[in-house]
């Protein structure tokens, strides 16, 4: 195939059937082997679904928490990985960890961080940033971690569906009406200041 202008224009070949979040062969192969002990294997499916894991707590707790949320999520994952019943089920398995995680942190009655020092933040990208996951927490669930893997973990809508299990359509309508509120509510606080 040739564009207008002649040159040749190459096309990716298509990409194998994925369902449930990944590609189900490989992730089945690198769960058996991590099973088997392969910490290699395990590594790349923490690769593979790492951004997502950040993603998903990042929507439901402090900034501050996630990241020792994540590692617990994937030694979790690890510890329990003879407890999964079909391995090519890994994803939709490892998000379901993932906000019962985030659900646990909520449940332990620790003081959550607010976000009270934003007027004190020096660097007004930083204070930009905050303000916008803040305002992202306050959104409904179903648009919160659709929108922290688009806007903070940088994965196209697509990749978002894939690895989440979503449907294409729902992962655009996420995005869509998630984007709305976001404005709206980012609007509305700049108006307040």
């Amino acid at each position: 195939m040739r564009s207008l202008t002649g040159t040749p224009v190459i096309l990716d070949p298509p990409m194998p059937m994925k369902r449930n979040g990944g590609d189900l062969p490989e992730d089945a192969a690198l769960v058996s082997a991590a099973r088997a002990g392969d910490r290699a294997a395990f590594g790349q499916l923490y690769e593979r679904y790492g951004r997502m894991v950040h993603g998903v707590v990042l929507a439901h707790v402090p900034y501050a928490e996630v990241d020792d949320l994540v590692q617990d999520v994937f030694l979790a994952a690890l510890c329990r990985l003879d407890a999964l019943r079909e391995p090519q089920a890994f994803a939709g398995w490892l998000l379901a960890i993932a906000r019962n995680r985030a659900n646990d942190f909520h449940r332990r009655a620790r003081k959550l961080e607010e976000i009270q020092d934003l007027p004190g933040t020096s660097d007004p990208n930083e204070y930009e940033a905050r303000a916008a996951l803040q305002a992202i927490h306050s959104l409904p669930e179903a648009y919160r971690e659709t929108l922290t893997l688009r806007l903070v973990e940088g994965m196209t809508g697509p990749e978002i569906a894939l690895r989440t299990g979503l449907t294409h359509a729902s992962v655009r309508v996420n995005l869509h009406r998630g984007m709305k509120q976001l404005r709206e509510k980012m609007g509305k606080s700049q108006t307040h200041e």
